[in-house]
């Protein structure tokens, strides 16, 4: 009894599907993307050798790279983003994919490093939040929504640069 009430509903579902295939028809799946932001300074030659960014300056045109591990701890995805004017970037994780969902997940397996400054007085890597090894991302609520479109916004940074001469500072 219960096995054809089972095939009645089965066959019913089939005629809906066929007598009405817009009723049916599933949404478009939304795709969710990965965006990493963060800004790059030049430090202070009064804070070098500390965390400090007090008087930093943004440094446009610096470069970064966004780097994620899949579970085995093999790059999976890498990408190099300039910053714009005031030392912003904003990296739209175009092909990255996670097949392990939680060892996966940007907060565990990508971070960023600075690569490069165009300023010559400012071209000397700092470890400002680990940018030496690679500054963990945060996740800070931010998303984008869209029609069919999802970004989830994870921050990384500050990172800086230092310069390659500070003055020695005399105490009198």
């Amino acid at each position: 009894m219960a096995s054809n009430q089972f095939l009645i509903l089965v066959s019913s579902l089939s005629f809906l599907q066929l007598a009405f295939p817009t009723l049916m028809a599933a949404e478009p799946a939304k795709k969710t993307n990965v965006v990493v932001e963060g800004v790059v300074y030049c430090q202070s030659c009064e804070q070098a050798g500390t965390w400090s960014l007090s008087g930093a300056k943004p440094i446009p045109a610096a470069k970064v790279s966004v780097i994620c591990k899949n579970h085995k701890d093999q790059v999976s995805y890498y990408k190099v983003i300039e910053t714009d004017g005031n030392g912003y970037f904003y990296a739209q994780l175009e092909g990255f994919t996670m097949s392990q969902y939680l060892l996966e997940h940007p907060l565990q397996a990508c971070h960023v490093k600075p690569v490069s400054s165009p300023l010559q007085n400012c071209n000397l890597l700092t470890n400002i939040n680990y940018g030496l090894y690679g500054s963990p991302l945060r996740y800070e609520t931010k998303k984008l929504f869209g029609s069919n479109y999802e970004a989830v916004i994870y921050a990384a940074g500050p990172l800086a640069f230092r310069p390659d001469h500070c003055p020695l500072l005399t105490h009198f």
